[in-house]
């Protein structure tokens, strides 16, 4: 169950279509969630893994959410799921048991490779990254997408802050609140270029940092998300860096009894959020630190990544809004002009010997993220873990060399799937 609700007025149910499937040997009414990614199962009865279904006078008082992979429909009209699942070539010699077991299992590689790169990206895919209270705060602020982050495809049937909790990424799970409720930010991929698979190859000096350096689970290196039951592919931001925020990003809140809330969506020309949760949510927002629930608008201040566009021969900052619109970014309608190309721009600097990204620009000032981070590279540049596989620190400008600005090309005719590898 999704709610939408404006400021005011009472919340609304998105449509759904109803069907029957079968799982775990059981026939049960459903609905698609996540345009077909999972289903919500209905039940008359308690079970395991069911919840209190939180419909007023519901004639089917319990209910569950499971992947789409994992049910089969028998009665209705079942949507297409927006992505390509996981392709794993099961057999007597390697079940599913297995492939979860080996997904956990660092240097499992060959095979599982193979299988991990069946999880793609392509423009339009819409991405997810599990965030604490004081995280969601922060990019009311002017916080981007960056780090780790998962599709939706893969984590729709996880509603609960419980079930959230295995992909926290700050390790702030003891927060007040954190059992009521979980929060994540939702946006749509600009291009696949932009992600990468954080496979031990790549991203060596992660997997063998140690833990008193890190925040959050350990990173495994073989592309999936430590869990002891589920098989999460995951995907971190190019270079961990960040991401220009494409046109209506949400940030999204998931309740004890599996709703999900949209909080927040933001709007791309007033380069601000604005909040689409009614009153009824207003304990949702009080666990934002520093946050008043009533305010409306937040303005989200410049950074020094962005997407420009050109359009006749003259740059313009742009605004994504996957997978085929980019245009001019203007608060004026007429202005908005679809642009002829377009390119993420993102600020690099060397601070001792360590090549990083610019988060934030102070004048004096740079905060910067090391962009492969091992624990030499940590302690070389007196970076501190801010949250899972992302080390920042402050460096004075004066101080940082090879300070440059890198623009990453999309095709804008480009169409075809392609893997974020």
């Amino acid at each position: 169950m999704t709610l939408t609700s404006g400021a005011v007025g009472p919340p609304t149910f998105s449509r759904v279509t109803h069907v029957r499937v079968a799982y775990d040997s059981a026939v049960y009414s459903a609905e698609p969630v996540a345009r077909g990614a999972a289903y919500e199962l209905f039940a008359e009865a308690p079970a395991p893994g069911f919840l209190r279904n939180p419909r007023p006078g519901a004639r089917k008082p319990y209910r569950r959410f499971v992947p789409a992979a994992e049910v089969a429909v028998l009665e209705g009209a079942a949507p297409t799921p927006p992505e390509d699942p996981l392709h794993a070539p099961l057999s007597r010699a390697l079940s599913w048991a297995a492939v979860h077991r080996l997904s956990q299992s660092p240097g499992a590689g060959g095979q599982m490779t193979a299988i991990r790169n069946s999880a793609r990206i392509r423009r339009g895919t819409r991405m997810v990254k599990v965030l604490s209270a004081a995280q969601v705060a922060r990019h009311l602020r002017g916080g981007l997408p960056h780090g780790f982050c998962y599709r939706e495809y893969d984590i729709a049937h996880l509603r609960t802050p419980a079930d959230l909790a295995v992909l926290r990424a700050d390790g702030t799970a003891s927060q007040p609140g954190a059992d009521q409720a979980g929060f994540a930010l939702r946006w749509r991929a600009t291009d696949p270029m932009d992600y990468e698979i954080p496979y031990a190859a790549e991203f060596p000096g992660l997997v063998e940092i140690p833990p008193h350096d890190r925040l959050g689970p350990a990173v495994l290196g073989t592309g999936f998300a430590p869990s002891g039951q589920h098989l999460i592919p995951e995907f971190v931001t190019a270079h961990l860096a960040d991401l220009p925020l494409p046109a209506l990003a949400d940030l999204v809140a998931y309740t004890a009894d599996g709703t999900e809330v949209v909080l927040y969506t933001y709007a791309a020309e007033q380069r601000g959020w604005t909040r689409m949760a009614g009153p009824q949510w207003r304990y949702v927002l009080g666990y934002l630190p520093g946050i008043v629930p009533d305010q409306e608008y937040f303005p989200v201040p410049e950074a020094p990544t962005r997407l420009v566009g050109w359009y006749r021969g003259q740059e313009y900052e742009a605004v994504a809004d996957p997978p085929e619109d980019f245009r001019v970014l203007a608060r004026v309608r007429a202005a908005r002009y679809p642009v002829e190309s377009v390119a993420r721009r993102t600020a690099y600097v060397r601070w001792r010997g360590v090549d990083c990204t610019v988060v934030r620009d102070e004048g004096g000032w740079l905060r910067v993220r090391l962009i492969r981070p091992d624990a030499d590279s940590v302690a070389q540049a007196g970076a501190t873990c801010v949250e899972r596989g992302v080390y920042e620190t402050w460096a004075p400008f004066a101080g940082t060399a090879a300070r440059r600005s890198f623009d990453v090309g999309y095709d804008l005719g480009e169409a075809a799937v392609t893997a974020a590898a």
